[in-house]
């Protein structure tokens, strides 16, 4: 029998960012709010089923058909990255099916879109190619329903990497919007338990070479910690479940929160994205300043001077009473 869910705590009205400028703060309180259980714990696990994964490339196949890919390769795999189902249409080149199938299992497994980790590598963190079963190429998709990954798409071979992006997300939407496809009639129950916590040490100089960067510098379930750089302005962003918690430690730049996005569209998992924000309001922020953006709120930087430097905390929200496997 599955376990009752317990309704989610109803959020304010309004929920603001919080500025504190040019404050001394430490880093580790922004941690204190971050709890953990130490209980055993069983959760449910969704999992995609075969008449899902041909669903997702039927949507696939539709938006392609209506605007005139040329060619292309669809193909899901489930949570673990095994392929479910391919569907090549005619005239795309033979290799497309192996990089869509790698496009798929390399958003699965990672829980990202395969555009996170192109843009990455052309950004310089060429190291990352040398992973192995790893294609980071535009196209790659996870699914998710329930705040759960329970598979990834892939496509190559349309006209180009947006086209393949946009087929991919066309297929993921068909699943996210009829989660009815997802098979949970023999629930896989996973033992969930937190390892003892340790104090997490980082030196100056790797600090350093990660502002070089811009990389994190911990990710758990609970929380993430960034040393965070920026050279330019960046798309409109909503974390459904994580609250930035940020404290500039060098440069300035043009921070807009609040407002809307309407552009707003699914990234991965719990993470939206758009070309810009309407009606929000614009804040100048420098060294020394920190800023609280609870998860849900729209956020966005409109202009950077020089090099904008920033530690950035994630705490994150439990979606339901239910943990899910990380």
């Amino acid at each position: 029998m599955a376990a009752p869910r317990t309704k989610r705590r109803a959020r304010p009205a309004e929920i603001e960012p919080t500025y504190i400028m040019n404050s001394k703060i430490l880093m580790a309180a922004a941690l204190v709010g971050v709890t953990t259980t130490t209980q055993a714990q069983i959760i449910e696990k969704e999992s995609l089923n075969i008449d899902g994964a041909k669903k997702a490339i039927t949507a696939a196949l539709d938006y392609a058909k209506k605007n005139n890919a040329p060619g292309g390769v669809i193909a899901v795999v489930d949570e673990g990255g095994n392929l479910m189902a391919l569907e090549r249409l005619d005239g795309t080149f033979a290799m497309g099916a192996t990089i869509s199938v790698g496009k798929a299992r390399t958003a699965v497994l990672f829980k990202k879109p395969t555009r996170f980790f192109e843009e990455l590598i052309n950004k310089g963190r060429t190291a990352m190619t040398a992973v192995d079963g790893f294609t980071p190429l535009i196209g790659g998709i996870p699914i998710v329903v329930d705040n759960q990954v329970v598979g990834g798409i892939g496509v190559s071979g349309a006209a180009s990497a947006d086209q393949d992006e946009q087929l991919a997300l066309a297929g993921a939407r068909a699943l996210m919007a009829d989660a009815a496809k997802v098979d949970s009639s023999v629930p896989k129950k996973v033992e969930n338990f937190q390892a003892a916590q340790q104090p997490t040490f980082v030196e100056s100089k790797d600090v350093a070479a990660a502002f070089a960067k811009g990389m994190p510098l911990l990710e758990t379930a609970g929380y993430k910690v960034h040393a965070s750089r920026r050279v330019e302005p960046g798309h409109a962003e909503i974390h459904t479940l994580d609250t930035d918690v940020i404290y500039v430690v060098d440069g300035s730049a043009t921070l807009v929160t609040g407002g809307k996005v309407p552009d707003a569209k699914p990234i991965g998992p719990n993470e939206i994205r758009g070309s810009k924000i309407e009606g929000g309001e614009a804040h100048h922020i420098g060294k020394g300043d920190a800023i609280i953006i609870p998860n849900g709120v729209p956020h966005q930087f409109t202009a950077v001077t020089g090099e904008l430097h920033y530690f950035v905390c994630k705490p994150t929200a439990a979606s339901d009473n239910r943990l899910t496997v990380r």
